[in-house]
């Protein structure tokens, strides 16, 4: 039964810390109406917008993190950040003070550390939930003071010392995703009985992703053995203007199909192979699903953790991997060829990522936290 009147919730920086977060807090308020829940976070970043457009408070403090470089920029920006870091601490002391919350949950990002300490040092039962299959440093850190570790990926315990036994959770998936079937999704792409070959790179797009499947479907369109859809991001305009230029016309090649963004619930549910990064969210999503999917980690992130969290799919026989090194538009035609003309092994793939799942993600971090209060 889960007693607490007061909840407050720490994550920032990025969608795969605070959608989770999201799920969790509307899990919450779903089975327990009177539940007051706040958010802490910063004033600078998604949860900015992402938290009061979802319905709740956010209180912020200041923080950011370290720059691993040597540059002056990145040095002055280190000073600001020691600044910030002494501080963050009254400041999140404050919040608890006055929100007097009965229960701290962090979802990971800077914003989490002074909170969850603050909080584990004023007594108040604590969690964090890690995304991840490699923990990220504020993560790694806090585990070792928290009541509670949450995984998504079982490997991540092998890299955190944790104050009492970790629990296996999973990773929440939006609710809207599982409303449609692959049957009303295929139906409304009228895919004319072809596979689908759906690759997306972020909100922003990912440039190599972009480039390469350009590549690919020059390679690849004439064959007309499958339909493309490909969301080629905010930075990737010239990306249909390109392939006209180089002769694929979209008017008369109607199974190319380049957007800036797609609806993933919708479309998703339709794919029989997706290109992508590895997000937690991302890979979440393909196994609830099934899907088999090509991944490219972004080599850019904290702790290089997309490229674990794609080889324990790999590792399982539930996706292949392509290191953005060794990304080239034709490496990914002859990966992509071989799985279309292997129907068996695609197959497959999607049904090992569907036993990876977790579907009862909330109703298990639900349980986990209820345990604390």
């Amino acid at each position: 039964m889960f007693n607490s009147k007061r909840v407050l919730i720490a994550a920032g920086g990025t969608g795969g810390h605070i959608n989770p977060a999201l799920g969790i807090a509307g899990y919450i308020k779903e089975k327990n109406p009177d539940a007051e829940i706040v958010f802490v976070g910063t004033a600078d970043k998604m949860e900015a917008t992402l938290v009061p457009a979802a319905g709740y408070e956010l209180r912020t403090i200041e923080i950011s993190g370290f720059y691993r470089s040597f540059k002056w920029e990145d040095i002055k920006h280190n000073i600001g950040t020691l600044s910030k870091l002494l501080k963050s601490s009254s400041q999140a002391k404050k919040i608890i003070k006055d929100f007097k919350p009965d229960l701290v949950i962090g979802f990971g990002g800077y914003v989490s550390g002074p909170v969850l300490r603050m909080a584990s040092k004023l007594k108040i039962p604590t969690a964090i939930h890690e995304q991840n299959a490699f923990p990220g440093v504020t993560n790694k850190a806090l585990a070792k003071r928290v009541d509670r570790v949450m995984l998504t990926s079982e490997k991540a315990a092998e890299f955190m010392k944790c104050k009492n036994p970790p629990v296996f959770t999973g990773l929440p998936v939006r609710g809207d995703l599982m409303k449609t079937s692959r049957e009303e999704a295929v139906a409304s792409l009228d895919l004319g009985g072809k596979p689908l070959v759906l690759s997306m790179g972020g909100s922003l797009g990912a440039r190599p992703i972009n480039e390469a499947v350009f590549g690919m479907i020059l390679n690849k369109y004439k064959d007309n053995d499958c339909v493309f859809l490909h969301a080629t991001g905010k930075n990737g305009t010239s990306f249909a203007p390109d392939l006209e230029e180089k002769g694929v016309s979209l008017k008369d090649n109607p199974h190319v199909r380049i957007t800036e963004y797609i609806d993933i619930p919708k479309c998703l549910p339709a794919a029989d192979l997706v290109i992508c990064r590895s997000g937690a969210s991302t890979l979440s999503e393909l196994q609830a699903l099934g899907k088999a999917s090509i991944l490219i980690p972004s080599p850019y992130v904290a702790e290089n953790h997309q490229y674990h969290n794609a080889m324990a799919l790999v590792n399982n026989d539930a996706a292949l991997i392509i290191e953005e090194k060794d990304l080239t538009p034709e490496k990914l035609t002859e990966t992509v060829n071989a799985l279309l003309a292997d129907r068996e092994k695609l197959d497959s793939i999607g049904v090992n990522a569907r036993k990876m799942a977790v579907t009862d993600a909330c109703e298990r971090i639900y349980t986990a936290i209820s345990e604390l209060v």
